[in-house]
């Protein structure tokens, strides 16, 4: 007759025990996972923030003329006010008169800068009869607003389409411009030009 020995363990059971002991020890060990950093809010709203929408293109071109150093064409950033153009045009000679114009106007893409000279007359309901015609070509938002008929709206469509398709080289074009139909065409075709 066989005596009774101990009993064995199988291997397996003690190699799973093992096991799980590492991982309980690893988890103890090792501590808590490290906390994630709440992303800067603050940060994000600025990045948004300066980040170019479609509205407002990056830079505006004017032409500045007259009484400057180095009258041209300039490219300057968005936001941009006259005096910059005149800097960027090498400033304003010395017989120049600046009083007529407001250096701390923003520039308009496609506007022309008058330095020294006689600003271009927009005619106004008061002065319908008197002032010259408007030229289309380089014609501010401003002026353009100034007609009857047209807002500030009308006058952005105008500088747009001449930045899509360059200049005007007829009035009647002026009716490719989105808001002017046949009516407001009639009452403007004599107040403006293309030189």
């Amino acid at each position: 007759m066989r005596r009774a020995g101990p009993r064995r363990v199988p291997i397996a059971l003690v190699v799973g025990v093992v096991a799980v002991l590492a991982i309980v020890a690893y988890l103890l060990l090792s501590g808590p996972p490290a906390p994630e950093a709440a992303p800067d809010l603050a940060a994000a709203t600025v990045e948004t923030s300066r980040a170019p929408t479609s509205a407002r293109p990056a830079e505006v071109v004017v032409d500045v003329v007259g009484k400057v150093q180095a009258p041209g064409v300039r490219s300057l950033p968005s936001g941009s006010r006259v005096r910059d153009a005149l800097t960027a045009a090498g400033g304003a000679t010395s017989d120049a008169d600046l009083s007529t114009l407001n250096l701390a106007r923003p520039l308009v893409d496609g506007e022309q800068v008058r330095v020294g000279l006689p600003q271009l007359a927009v005619p106004g309901p008061a002065a319908a009869g008197t002032a010259g015609p408007v030229d289309l070509n380089s014609a501010t938002v401003a002026q353009l607003d100034e007609l009857p008929g047209v807002g500030a709206v009308t006058a952005q469509r105008i500088l747009d389409w001449r930045e899509r398709h360059g200049r005007f080289s007829s009035v009647a074009q002026l009716q490719e411009v989105d808001g002017i139909g046949p009516a407001r065409f009639e009452s403007l075709r004599e107040l403006v030009v293309v030189p």
